[in-house]
């Protein structure tokens, strides 16, 4: 049985950094794409960004626009563990953040492609 736990999140002021990990057990994540997402209250699941596995040792990172140059996906594949940092945070970063683990080596945008999904990690940014 896959189970991806997320961890670290918390409240955090406006301007602040968290780095959250999502720890996988049942399946090794290195060869498969590993994304994050967020669902904020009142708004729809939203893609924040996908690690993409190239082959041997390498991996290659894709972002959503409203996140590229803030976020940084990182893998610890000795943990079987993906991770996000999250600098400048603001308040409407305030979402329960999701990871989630492909069906293939190849990340995508879109949810649907997932197929397994963590129970989410609240983020709360005050102003």
């Amino acid at each position: 049985q896959v189970q991806l736990v997320e961890s670290g999140g918390g409240l955090v002021q406006a301007g602040g950094s968290l780095r959250l990990s999502c720890a996988a057990s049942g399946r090794t994540i290195s060869s498969y794409a590993m994304g994050w997402f967020r669902q904020g209250p009142g708004k729809e699941r939203e893609f924040l960004g996908t690690t993409s596995w190239r082959g041997w040792n390498s991996y290659s990172v894709d972002y959503a626009d409203s996140v590229k140059g803030r976020f940084t996906i990182f893998r610890d594949n000795a943990k079987n563990a993906v991770n996000i940092r999250m600098n400048s945070l603001k308040p409407e970063d305030t979402a329960v953040y999701y990871c989630a683990s492909d069906r293939s080596s190849n990340g995508a945008n879109s949810a649907r492609d997932y197929v397994y999904w963590g129970q989410g990690t609240q983020v709360t940014v005050s102003s």
